[in-house]
């Protein structure tokens, strides 16, 4: 049978997923694809979005135990290497979604890229991420509540915000972008003033005027041992800040989803990726650091000895240093971070299962669209998982907060990793299949060499994430909690490929335009009709 799409030239074909896919069939017919999500996300939304909807409970909470383990030095250089690791992963991401755009998450790298069996994995693995990290982050909203009234169960308090979340993603992705929108704003400005009153308080400009400075730096404190005294507990403090940081980071790649609804990817992405500066340096590396200036790693608050980190480091830093009001009202704030969180992680979640339907790899139920343009189905099993967060109704919300990020940290590294394999054989691709350089709208400095040396520490990070269940004595909570992802994982992988038979996708067979032999997505603006010649075949 005679093929109806000949050879496009790769210079007359933009390749840029269209707001909707055309299908051409057999005979030349086309038809309009069903169930696409749209791209009403504004760029405004998505420049916000690229700088703030990451920040979390990570930064704002988990950051005071990570101070307590290993001190400010560890905190700070714990970041930047985690940090630098993440830059190369976003910088990847950006280069092959402002190539090939998809709506289809992480998935759809893997799979187009890589391997099928690697797509489906990728693909769970991100929609588990997040629906675990929506727990963690309901019981966050307990570990807030419980620093003003730690006499009431914070159940009552994780329901009105679980219900407003599920609301929200009901509605329109321009709502979705709306809500990201100004929580990012307020967001921002909470950390201004967090980051404003630290530098404050290290100056002596607090009510006890009291000059902080450098002190948690010195003394021996600036690198503190953990878990076994000497040289080892000092790396070990180290290594248990850059474990954190996985957690805070987590999420920063969610903007490689949101790319699928955005407009005019060719010129948003490649703006949006380069904003991956400012969120990792200007708003978590130097809050980390500037944190280190007026919170002491001893200080008793953070739970030295006594277990209740349940309190931001910020509020401790504000109420050390007698500031009134201000606490409480920076705590209130705090609600936002946990709020704007949450409802990212229900909207990602849904999304992660519907690019998963998309590729065949779960129920075609969760293609379904309410007349919002939302994949509600898939939002719906996605907000599930939040009934978690209630198990600390009956524990500590701080226990089962460590929990939660111990098994969301594992996700995020195995989505990064991920992200880098699909990269590396899209990269390989490019230059085996000579793709022009002008046609790549964004690429990073130096590849592939980057690339591999990020894959290759977050293997390490990944491996030896559980460290602390092994030290001392054996903790099997910690064990499971750190490693139960890596075992799903590699059980999805192999068990995938042993029951389909996958093909591996190599550099020659890896398909860089958004075109097979019976399906072309273009972009509206290419003028469909101008490249059909009188036979129904689209030529050069």
């Amino acid at each position: 049978m005679e093929k109806n799409i000949t050879h496009i030239s790769s210079t007359q074909i933009d390749p840029v997923l269209s707001n909707k896919s055309i299908l051409v069939d057999q005979h030349g017919h086309q038809e309009t694809e069903d169930q696409v999500l749209n791209r009403d996300l504004k760029k405004r939304h998505v420049s916000m979005m690229a700088v703030a909807s990451a920040l979390g409970t990570g930064l704002i909470i988990g950051s005071g135990t990570a101070l307590q383990r290993g001190g400010p030095g560890s905190l700070f250089i714990g970041y930047i290497f985690t940090g630098i690791l993440l830059l190369i992963v976003l910088f990847s991401l950006g280069e092959m979604a402002a190539f090939a755009p998809m709506d289809k998450a992480f998935s759809g790298y893997c799979s187009r890229f890589c391997d099928k069996a690697l797509g489906f994995a990728a693909g769970w693995n991100y929609f588990f991420n997040y629906a675990i990290t929506l727990a963690a982050e309901l019981a966050a909203v307990g570990m807030i509540i419980q620093y003003w009234r730690p006499d009431l169960n914070p159940a009552i308090f994780i329901t009105v915000f679980y219900v407003a979340i599920m609301i929200a993603n009901w509605f329109s992705v321009t709502l979705y972008g709306e809500i990201e929108f100004w929580t990012s704003c307020v967001k921002l400005i909470t950390l201004a003033i967090c980051y404003i009153t630290c530098i404050v308080i290290s100056a002596g400009g607090a009510p006890n005027h009291t000059t902080f400075g450098f002190q948690g730096w010195r003394h021996g404190t600036a690198f503190l041992p953990y878990l076994v005294p000497g040289s080892t507990g000092k790396f070990l403090g180290w290594w248990a800040c850059a474990v954190q940081s996985v957690f805070a980071y987590n999420g920063c790649e969610c903007i490689g989803i949101i790319f699928g609804e955005a407009p005019d990817p060719r010129k948003t992405i490649p703006s949006a990726t380069r904003q991956a500066f400012l969120r990792i340096g200007g708003v978590y590396i130097i809050g980390v650091f500037i944190l280190g200036l007026a919170v002491s790693p001893i200080n008793p608050m953070l739970g030295q000895g006594k277990g209740n980190a349940s309190a931001s480091p910020f509020v401790i830093a504000f109420k050390t240093a007698q500031i009134k009001v201000l606490p409480s009202f920076v705590n209130a704030c705090l609600l936002f971070f946990v709020g704007g969180a949450g409802n990212s992680d229900v909207y990602l979640g849904g999304r992660s299962l519907y690019g998963l339907a998309r590729d065949g790899m779960a129920p075609k139920i969760f293609l379904k669209l309410n007349r919002n343009g939302n994949p509600y189905y898939a939002s719906i099993v996605s907000s599930l998982f939040g009934f978690l967060a209630y198990m600390t109704a009956s524990s500590s919300s701080a226990e089962i907060f460590g929990y939660f990020t111990s098994a969301v940290s594992v996700f995020g590294l195995l989505t990064w990793i991920n992200i880098l394999v699909s990269y590396i054989t899209f990269y390989n691709a490019t230059v085996y299949q000579k793709v022009p350089r002008d046609e790549i709208p964004f690429r990073m400095w130096f590849q592939p060499y980057p690339a591999y040396i990020a894959l290759f520490f977050l293997c390490i990070l990944t491996f030896f994430n559980g460290y602390n269940a092994f030290i001392t004595s054996f903790d099997y909570k910690q064990f499971i909690t750190c490693y139960i992802g890596v075992f799903v994982y590699l059980i999805m992988i192999f068990g995938y490929k042993l029951y389909y038979k996958t093909e591996r996708v190599t550099r020659k067979t890896a398909r860089l335009y958004n075109y097979t032999e019976n399906v072309i997505s273009l972009d509206e603006q290419i003028g469909l009709d101008e490249q059909t010649s009188s036979d129904g075949k689209l030529s050069v």
